[in-house]
């Protein structure tokens, strides 16, 4: 099994900007997200996981038990039920818009990186940002 605990920085991205469209993020934010270079910070303590992003932008950070319900709250306000597992060597986020749109956040592990791959109903792009292992 791949390591999970870990500090990964972002390498490149694939089809972010289509995805970030069909989801109706404006242009300015896309164009931003698409962009920015994040360091991801993963943590796990007992049950407790957290996942933290940060760019120079903002800081992202969920904090959650797997299998449980948790929120996380949008640049736009909107706010997300997210719940997280584990499936082999990744973590799975699945989430629900107010609309009731389902998200997915996949987070494929490897000895050397993530790749973060994301996935909508709203959305026929899928999108996958690729974040290296930083020693």
């Amino acid at each position: 099994m791949a390591p999970i605990v870990g500090t990964y920085q972002h390498e490149r991205n694939e089809n972010i900007d289509e995805y970030f469209k069909d989801l109706g993020v404006p242009y300015i934010a896309r164009k931003m997200m698409g962009l920015a270079s994040p360091r991801m910070e993963i943590s796990n303590e007992g049950e407790k996981w957290t996942i933290r992003t940060v760019s120079m932008m903002r800081t992202i950070e969920l904090i959650f038990v797997l299998g449980e319900e948790y929120e996380e709250t949008l640049p736009s306000g909107e706010i997300l039920k997210n719940v997280t597992t584990m499936d082999d060597d990744s973590l799975v986020t699945v989430s629900y818009r107010p609309d009731n749109t389902k998200i997915v956040r996949k987070y494929d592990f490897t000895n050397d990186g993530v790749v973060l791959i994301m996935s909508s109903e709203k959305s026929d792009a899928v999108a996958k940002r690729y974040f290296k292992r930083v020693p």
